[in-house]
């Protein structure tokens, strides 16, 4: 193994290691089951209990590390949306008329497990506070 990749697998697991551990409390306090998060992360069962139990243990791929930086962005956009922990934490579950959503929750349409899901949920959840970067 060379010394770039040695770096690139250490770097890989503490974002892993970090970045999960936060997701998973941000899906928990979402009201997300264990199943819509295991579909969402694209994670195994016995990974999600493994890496649930020890984060640390955790060594996402990228299209995993992506799925994590989408859901803390749309975290990250909710705080900024809304100054009541009750819509912060409990929009995600709401139903939703608006087209995309048509009738469902985001947090539904996250749980199909679909990577275009997760984006396009985003998005529309950026533009309620304007897109600002």
């Amino acid at each position: 193994m060379s010394q770039a990749t040695a770096v690139q697998t250490i770097d890989n697991r503490r974002l892993s290691s970090a970045g999960l551990k936060t997701v998973l409390t941000i899906l928990e306090r979402w009201g997300c089951t264990a199943e819509q998060a295991q579909k969402i992360l694209q994670i195994s069962r016995p990974a999600y209990y493994k890496y649930r139990k020890n984060p640390q243990q955790a060594n996402l791929s990228q299209d995993q590390l992506e799925r994590l930086s989408y859901l803390l962005n749309i975290h990250a956009c909710l705080r900024t949306v809304f100054e009541n922990p009750d819509n912060v934490y409990g929009f995600m579950a709401m139903k939703n008329d608006n087209p995309f959503f048509n009738g469902k929750s985001p947090l539904e349409i996250i749980s199909t497990g679909q990577f275009a899901a997760l984006y396009e949920t985003f998005r529309r959840i950026d533009a309620l506070r304007g897109g600002l970067w």
